[in-house]
């Protein structure tokens, strides 16, 4: 009897020692732009924490309410310790496909203790096309699917990449002017989705991107064939007419293209299931309660979509975790 309690006892004392963090452990800091980012990083950066080191991710700031991508910056390049025990995790923006073309892109391309996203920002990851349908399931318990979103999203990349070709050269030329990323944003919005037939959706998008990239080889003729040379080399970058929506900017690519689609497409899943639960009720009251599990089941697709993690698959993802793997077999 004694054994056994002794042997509990000590079960007991090891369980409850796992609660707290181990001292021993080699702590490196992570600095990250903002608030949405610090699951993302945890995310990936968890895959990598053994009884030796740990991660934590912090805001870029302990002193101010300051955020964002030149804070991380700011409080990393000038440190001795970044590398040993502090690193810098941010969006690319566009400066992985600057290739150092600008100062910002040079540092961050060069730099083995500052991680990038590659893609444009977390978002792209969050919208992955592979995705899509389970997001949608979990935010309307339907499994049933409307679109087939890799297929429609490789098509949507197929029709603005031309255009998205001729923004970057202008950007890799440090001129934001001529054809700024507002501008692209807007050609590259979708209007009037039809969840029965998309590919009406995306002509009309192909009629707009037309005229634009019109517009700028008649400006520009001596440039085109640069612009067409530039999609050669950014191909070495993942950059291709299948992978652009990956690359856009990653607000406007799940606010003005994803949940243009996520919302039409969820609102009818919604209302078949509703429906069916109309169908097969017995009586009013068992309608009633069947209605309101349902409905207090549900997740609003938007907040599901932030909380998307369902990307481990995608390229971008796997270069971050080589990245991480040869900094700590380097340290």
């Amino acid at each position: 009897m004694k054994k056994l309690r002794d042997n509990l006892t000590s079960e007991y004392f090891n369980a409850a020692h796992k609660l707290y963090p181990r001292r021993a452990r080699r702590r490196i800091v992570a600095y990250v732009e903002s608030y949405d980012d610090i699951a993302f990083w945890r995310t990936l950066l968890s895959e990598f924490e053994n009884d030796e080191r740990y991660f934590q991710v912090m805001l870029p700031s302990a002193t101010s309410l300051s955020k964002g991508k030149k804070m991380v910056l700011l409080n990393t390049l000038n440190t001795s310790e970044l590398g040993k025990s502090l690193i810098a995790c941010v969006d690319s923006d566009y400066d992985f496909l600057l290739q150092g073309s600008t100062h910002l892109s040079h540092k961050i391309n060069r730099n083995n203790f500052i991680f990038q996203t590659y893609g444009y920002a977390i978002e792209n990851f969050q919208c992955y096309a592979e995705s899509l349908h389970e997001v949608c399931v979990q935010a309307t318990l339907n499994d049933r699917m409307l679109i087939d979103f890799p297929v429609f999203l490789r098509a949507y990349s197929r029709v603005v990449y031309p255009l998205f070709l001729w923004n970057i050269w202008f950007y890799r030329r440090r001129d934001s002017d001529t054809f700024p990323i507002h501008v692209f944003n807007e050609c590259a919005t979708l209007h009037g989705v039809s969840v029965y037939h998309p590919e009406r959706t995306l002509e009309r998008l192909q009629q707009t991107i037309n005229r634009k990239c019109g517009e700028l080889q008649h400006r520009f003729p001596q440039f085109a064939p640069q612009v067409e040379a530039l999609g050669k080399e950014l191909e070495s970058l993942g950059l291709n007419p299948d992978t652009t929506y990956l690359y856009i900017q990653g607000h406007h690519l799940m606010d003005n293209v994803v949940m243009k689609l996520l919302i039409p497409v969820c609102t009818i899943l919604r209302r078949e299931r509703e429906q069916e639960i109309k169908e097969l009720a017995m009586h009013q009251e068992q309608y009633r309660n069947e209605l309101s599990g349902y409905e207090n089941s549900q997740i609003n697709v938007g907040t599901m979509l932030r909380k998307n993690n369902d990307y481990k698959e995608l390229y971008l993802y796997q270069w971050l975790k080589e990245d991480i793997e040869k900094f700590l077999s380097n340290n």
